[in-house]
């Protein structure tokens, strides 16, 4: 499992292109989109097309091809094979049958968006493309009322307009949003901010809803949560366990997000130090 750049193609390991140049087939999900960076690297490698609605007639010739001591990469459009991609068929029926699989790490637009969209990343939710549908998408975005973790979805330009306008609606004009649009390449954009204010920004602007989209919701604030035990069982933690141990364990008891118990944790622990070495000191005679 290879993956490649989603949009720059320098964005690819030395390894996966050593690979690709080895093996005796490369299965890509477009053949026509594949040859370019093939092309750019120089890789002769034959390529076979295999997606959605041919790779369960491509398990037994891959089988047969392996066995027979040929290596075989599976690549798909953009990034890491398998994320809303093809080769979930193909990869389970090999497993299946006992074949060795291997990943080849490298390039993903989900991690490329979630480490500069300053939302928690702790613990987060892909849950790929919502519905083409505006009633089964507002459906699934109603799910998230309550859901803590930053939600992570896929997103193309046709929809996009309509997918942050049923956030306003369903979610709230206040929910926060990260935008990434076209990451890696020529016009990539990063738009930040309330869900009013994205929807407005995209409606303003016909460029903004062009191109390929990384859409991140910022979780729901725990309101249900009650302060006062989440600070008496941080306090208790605290006494037996190391700071960040004692968070961790007080998220999950109380349901509070873990990074904001770290933060009071951290901010009890530094008053706690503070009262220490006030007491330490000697009063002037």
């Amino acid at each position: 499992m290879v993956a490649t750049p989603i949009g720059n193609l320098g964005d690819i390991s030395h390894r996966a292109l050593q690979i690709l140049a080895s093996v005796s087939t490369v299965l890509a999900e477009d053949t026509r989109h594949s040859k370019r960076l093939f092309n750019h690297y120089g890789i002769s490698t034959k390529l076979r097309s295999c997606h959605e609605h041919n790779e369960a007639g491509l398990v037994d010739w891959s089988v047969e091809q392996l066995q027979s001591g040929h290596d075989l990469a599976l690549i798909s459009d953009a990034g890491t094979p398998l994320i809303s991609d093809p080769g979930f068929v193909l990869v389970r029926a090999l497993r299946e049958r006992h074949c060795q699989i291997v990943a080849v790490p490298g390039a993903s637009s989900i991690v490329a968006a979630l480490s500069i969209a300053g939302l928690p990343t702790d613990s987060f939710v892909f849950d790929g493309f919502l519905s083409a549908k505006g009633p089964a998408r507002r459906t699934s975005l109603s799910k998230y009322d309550a859901e803590y973790r930053t939600i992570v979805l896929l997103e193309s330009s046709h929809r996009i307009i309509a997918c942050v306008r049923d956030i306003v609606d369903v979610l709230g004009s206040q929910r926060r949003l990260v935008l990434a649009r076209e990451l890696t390449k020529k016009f990539e954009t990063v738009l930040a901010g309330e869900a009013a204010e994205i929807l407005a920004i995209l409606q303003r602007d016909p460029q903004q809803s062009r191109g390929e989209f990384v859409l991140m919701i910022e979780g729901a604030r725990v309101l249900a949560v009650d302060q006062a035990a989440v600070l008496t069982v941080l306090k208790i933690l605290m006494k037996e366990l190391p700071l960040k141990q004692a968070s961790g364990l007080a998220a999950k008891l109380t349901g509070a997000r873990r990074n904001e118990i770290y933060e009071l944790a951290l901010a009890l622990k530094s008053g706690a130090d503070s009262t220490l070495a006030g007491k330490s000191e000697k009063p002037e005679s």
